[in-house]
């Protein structure tokens, strides 16, 4: 590692996902808690049957009666906004001067559209499940959002009703409508926490507008998460096609019970290639209870910055090769993590009773409970098993940046290929650094270095090394020279947050 020479202003971009070209198409995805069905107590009245699907070996020459009973109960939904005209009245902003017109002319279309109006309506089509006989519909927050009117319509029929919004869940991309009518087919919901992979499935929808439509495919993963979409995810992955219009359809079990809803698709064509999203029909109950209750969801919020255990850094925090649990990266000041001790370093193993996974499923935990609540959080800190209480607060509209922790000791010079600089309030602001990180930040990078291919990037603020904290680049520079194996444990401050990265020098050819 070497100290910059100067500071040096170097634009960055960062690939989100290198190699990859895909489109999320036909719903954006959201996802959080896998709420188990059993205990969720709902005040709309929706009928839930939990019983597991029968997995015994058999054929069947059609799914028409499973398609009778539920695709009734699958509508379609229309809304429309009114948004600003791309081109305003000054498209043309010579159009009335005399010296144009002699080339022009007077030409009354142009006349016409310096008077049209600012504003047009977008429409947008989606898809629908009714889940009460008095009109409770799910749908995908994406299909209505933004929406001045919202109409409901049943396949082939003519009779269109005014839905309302009962509230919207932009994080899980879930939203309740309510249409007044009586006595309407629903659907019965499944237990999407029995559901395997394997299973027979159906997704049923208005693709491109067409029509209602009924697509078969299989189950081809659970708690799919990671994906990027949204910051809660936990979906259904299924091959069954999904496609533009299918946002907010019905994604059902082969007795025709409702085990998810359908909102998004991994594309790079922007058609469907095999690889459907739905979000499962257990979160989506409770979702849809906090929005009755509500009109909103409320979420629990620990204020921690997580990782999931890769066997590098396993091996940098002396865990065993299969470590479960979520590795903290950085504590927010003040929240309920700072207050609990929780610190970064420490790998949190237990959550209010339940084994945690990874990142993922903290996450999930996490957001299901109630603020307020008081949890044991079990952790690993130094190697040494300890139970916390922890009183969640409430997860803010907009996350703080997560802060960092000032630890405490680490001949060969690491970090090869990485030059540091101290943080001048011109890199500060260029940069976006909040005012409490300190640091040394990174001003150069060597593309072909260990440190580029573990994820080191120009602008990231390197605030340890080896576990033992850095306030300037000359304390970086001496720390790197100074470790006593060719691997190195880095803690980054990185657009927005903190993580945990470890550079593996002796890969270096």
């Amino acid at each position: 590692m070497k100290n910059s020479p100067q500071t040096k202003f170097v634009p960055w971009l960062v690939a989100a996902a290198a190699g990859v070209t895909a489109l999320v198409t036909t719903s954006r995805a959201f996802d959080w808690p896998a709420f188990g069905a059993k205990g969720v107590k709902t005040t709309v009245p929706v009928i839930v049957n939990e019983a597991p699907l029968s997995r015994e070996t058999k054929l069947t020459s059609s799914f028409s009666p499973v398609i009778k009973k539920v695709a009734p109960s699958v509508v379609n939904v229309f809304s429309t906004k009114r948004v600003k005209n791309a081109y305003g009245p000054d498209m043309f902003p010579f159009s009335d001067d005399p010296f144009f017109r002699r080339f022009f002319g007077d030409q009354p279309n142009r006349r016409e559209f310096r008077s049209q109006p600012q504003t047009h309506k977008e429409h947008n089509l989606g898809s629908g499940v009714v889940v009460t006989k008095d009109g409770y519909i799910l749908t995908n927050n994406h299909v209505v959002d933004g929406a001045d009117e919202i109409k409901v319509a049943r396949d082939k029929e003519k009779t269109e009703y005014t839905a309302k919004i009962v509230g919207r869940d932009p994080k899980t991309d879930i939203a309740l409508l309510k249409i007044d009518a009586k006595d309407l087919p629903f659907a019965t919901l499944a237990d999407s926490d029995k559901i395997e992979v394997g299973d027979v499935v159906l997704a049923i929808g208005n693709p491109f507008g067409i029509g209602q439509t009924v697509t078969m495919g299989i189950v081809s993963a659970t708690k799919r998460g990671n994906i990027g979409i949204e910051d809660y995810e936990d979906f259904i992955q299924t091959d069954a096609s999904i496609n533009p219009g299918n946002s907010g359809g019905a994604l059902v079990d082969a007795e025709g019970r409702v085990i998810g809803i359908n909102t998004a698709i991994l594309s790079r064509t922007g058609g469907n290639q095999g690889v459907g999203f739905a979000v499962p029909i257990n979160l989506v109950r409770s979702v849809m209870e906090q929005l009755t209750k509500e009109g909103k969801v409320v979420r629990g919020y620990l204020g921690v910055s997580i990782q999931d255990i890769t066997p590098e850094l396993a091996r940098q925090f002396n865990l065993s090769s299969d470590a479960a649990g979520a590795l903290v990266s950085g504590v927010t000041e003040k929240s309920a993590a700072a207050e609990a001790g929780l610190k970064s370093g420490d790998v949190i193993i237990e959550f209010d009773g339940k084994p945690v996974q990874d990142s993922r499923d903290l996450k999930l935990m996490v957001g299901r409970t109630s603020p307020g609540a008081k949890v044991s959080v079990k952790v690993l800190s130094d190697g040494k098993e300890k139970s916390l209480q922890v009183a969640l607060k409430e997860m803010p509209d907009r996350l703080p940046g997560v802060g960092r922790e000032e630890s405490d000791e680490s001949s060969s010079d690491a970090l090869d290929g990485v030059e540091v600089g101290d943080i001048t309030s011109a890199l500060r602001s260029q940069y976006r650094l909040p005012a409490d990180i300190k640091g040394a930040i990174i001003t150069n990078l060597d593309p072909n270095s260990a440190s580029y291919e573990a994820g080191l990037r120009v602008g990231d603020v390197i605030v340890e090394i080896n576990r033992k904290s850095v306030s300037n680049a000359e304390e970086a520079v001496d720390l790197s020279k100074n470790v006593s194996n060719k691997r190195v444990l880095v803690r980054v401050w990185s657009r927005g947050g903190t993580r945990y990265v470890v550079v593996d020098e002796s890969k270096e050819k």
